[in-house]
């Protein structure tokens, strides 16, 4: 084979390897599994105590709470992963899905990133973008205009792979970020979160649902697939 051949070649291999890498896919979705029955919620623990704390209730396949309660936490960890749910909140209510959480502190969100649930209009946090409904609580904050108001329902997706987190709210991608980044590790320095140096830093953990702030909550077709 002549150089040009030879160079020809190598050419059409180094594109043929190109074109194979940029058709591969990325994370490989399993099977989606619902975290709520009927009218239990046997993939569910309190915080503080095993089986559904006092104040959580399921019906229907609908989970609500009405005032302050234990947190809920799942009792399965998940690292990589794409969670969905709908969810309505009542007038000033105040809640949150957490992910990657740990048992190492007190209390999950001084291990886990939030997912803030909440009434923009009426409660305290909403006059805050980094507090918001869909913002990662105190770090990344979510535009407005896509929560709706208390009493109806919204729809969250979450997808968690590797160091990237996408939050989803109402089919609107609207924070995007890396853990553990030079802006992350940035935003939580200067944040409450600096107080607790393993802070997001867990590459499997659990997901808890907020509980112990008052108001009202429903949850509803909740689930959640692993990524691969």
């Amino acid at each position: 084979m002549n150089r040009a051949l030879r160079y020809a070649a190598l050419v059409l291999l180094a594109c043929s390897a190109a074109l194979l890498h940029a058709a591969e896919p990325g994370a490989t979705p399993g099977p989606w599994h619902s975290l709520l029955e009927q009218h239990a919620a046997p993939a569910w623990r309190g915080w503080k105590e095993p089986g559904l704390p006092a104040g959580w209730h399921v019906d229907g396949g609908v989970l609500t709470k009405d005032g302050a309660v234990d947190d809920l936490v799942s009792e399965q960890s998940y690292g990589n992963f794409e969670l969905e749910l709908e969810w309505k909140i009542g007038k000033a209510g105040n809640s949150g899905i957490f992910y990657r959480g740990t048992r190492e502190y007190d209390h999950i969100y001084w291990s886990a990133p939030e997912y803030q649930l909440l009434d923009d209009a009426n409660a305290p946090d909403g006059k805050s973008r980094l507090t918001a409904a869909a913002a990662a609580y105190a770090l990344y904050g979510a535009p407005a205009g896509s929560v709706n108001a208390y009493g109806y329902w919204n729809k969250t997706r979450i997808v968690v792979q590797g160091n990237h987190v996408e939050h989803w709210l109402n089919g609107r991608k609207v924070v995007e970020y890396e853990l553990q980044s030079a802006d992350w590790k940035a935003k939580v320095a200067a944040s409450k979160f600096k107080a607790y140096p393993h802070y997001g830093m867990a590459a499997s953990g659990l997901i808890g649902i907020q509980g112990d702030h008052p108001g009202t909550l429903a949850i509803r077709n909740i689930r959640i697939r692993e990524l691969r």
